[in-house]
């Protein structure tokens, strides 16, 4: 059924640069508690505006006063800084993956605070996103006084983020799915559409690692394989959000069939039903699952451990020769192994090798990535331009 939500604060749109207000709410993301005086020197705006917009922000509920620190004996009034209020909305997170689809609630700060993964019953878009839609109004109903801002989808394949259209996933069998328009519709909330690998760049460049990294670049290897790079402020999109489409590159040895008709192609080598698949024929699990295969490796299973650091050495390989393209200041990987094992990450640097290895980082989310790609889309367009909807603002 659908929802009402919280007065407009990002409605669906087309991409936005970040504006002045955004800039002043990121700031108080950043570093709250701050002082107003804090923000116009970090931001570069004038005292006068920064005070206007935390007006502005204070009476939408986005921003609190924070209690001053105390100070002996000072003279004058106090700065009173202040921080991010994280305890009136929040923002749904949905990331459709291959066998299963994780709906999710976030707070401002990007804490996920109650996530549910759906199996798919098949992957029909309809069905799908009416599950995910039913999903997340489950979630809220078990969130009373919570107030959605919007939903952010994150999906693998190609996805044109202005239009909010899955254009091609050939693992789900999608293609030119209005996801924005259909879940849009069952919610009744405002709905930002885009790849997952895009969606994670802008997570970690708010809340995680990459921060302060100039340029950053995601390498997503899970049954899709994809990448997104980052310069300055701007994932890097290309015509119809095309860019970051890294499946077919040839992998040198490779023998794994691809549906292109070629073999050999990254996606086909390192994808993890590729993974389940061998770990099946050597007798390592018995279900298609990759966290099985993480099992066995962890009871001490030596073909599994070869597998996952087989794996994580290719993604590391595939890491190195982006490096050599995009000379990225930070890469971020999100990969099963990876995530879970030391012995993966360090074979992954190794691939990468020794004079970049330290720049190469697992996701700052651990087993909530997916949740927090979902949500990621969705608080990009806030920390962008916060007030741009408002219509109490404008």
């Amino acid at each position: 059924m659908p929802r009402t939500a919280a007065p407009s604060l990002v409605p669906p749109s087309g991409h936005r640069r970040r504006t002045s207000a955004g800039v002043v709410l990121r700031s108080v993301l950043e570093h709250g508690p701050v002082a107003r005086s804090t923000i116009a020197r970090l931001t570069g705006l004038s005292p006068a505006s920064v005070t206007d917009y935390c007006a502005r922000f204070t009476a939408l509920g986005l921003i609190r006063e924070a209690r001053p620190p105390r100070r002996a004996r000072s003279v004058g009034r106090p700065h009173v800084p202040v921080d991010l209020d994280d305890s009136r909305f929040v923002v749904g997170g949905v990331h459709v993956a291959v066998p299963y689809t994780t709906v999710a609630l976030l707070d401002l700060r990007g804490r996920v605070l109650v996530r549910r993964e759906l199996k798919h019953r098949d992957t029909e878009p309809g069905g799908v996103l009416e599950r995910a839609a039913a999903g997340l109004a489950a979630l809220l109903d078990g969130a009373p006084g919570s107030r959605p801002l919007g939903v952010g989808v994150a999906v693998g394949g190609w996805v044109d983020r202005d239009s909010g259209t899955v254009v091609e996933h050939p693992l789900l069998g999608w293609r030119e799915v209005p996801v924005r328009e259909l879940l849009g519709a069952r919610t009744g909330l405002p709905v930002h559409v885009d790849g997952h690998a895009r969606a994670l760049v802008n997570g970690e460049r708010l809340f995680g690692r990459a921060r302060d990294s100039r340029s950053v670049l995601h390498l997503f290897v899970g049954n899709v394989v994809d990448a997104a790079f980052a310069t300055g402020d701007e994932v890097h999109h290309g015509p119809r959000s095309q860019a970051g489409t890294i499946a077919h590159l040839p992998v040198p040895g490779g023998t794994e069939p691809c549906d292109c008709g070629r073999t050999g192609c990254l996606q086909a080598e390192l994808s993890e039903r590729t993974l389940v698949r061998r770990a099946r024929a050597a007798g390592v699990v018995g279900r298609a699952n990759p966290m099985d295969v993480l099992a066995a490796a962890a009871a001490g299973d030596a073909v599994a451990v070869r597998l996952l650091t087989e794996r994580a050495r290719l993604t590391g390989r595939a890491a190195g020769l982006l490096l050599d393209v995009l000379n990225p200041e930070s890469v971020v990987v999100t990969e099963v192994g990876v995530l879970h094992r030391e012995d993966c990450l360090a074979a992954l640097r190794e691939a990468v090798g020794p004079r970049r290895a330290a720049v190469v980082a697992p996701t700052s989310f651990g087993d909530r990535v997916l949740a927090v790609a979902g949500g990621s889309v969705v608080l990009d367009v806030l920390y962008r331009d916060p007030l741009s909807a408002s219509p109490r603002l404008i």
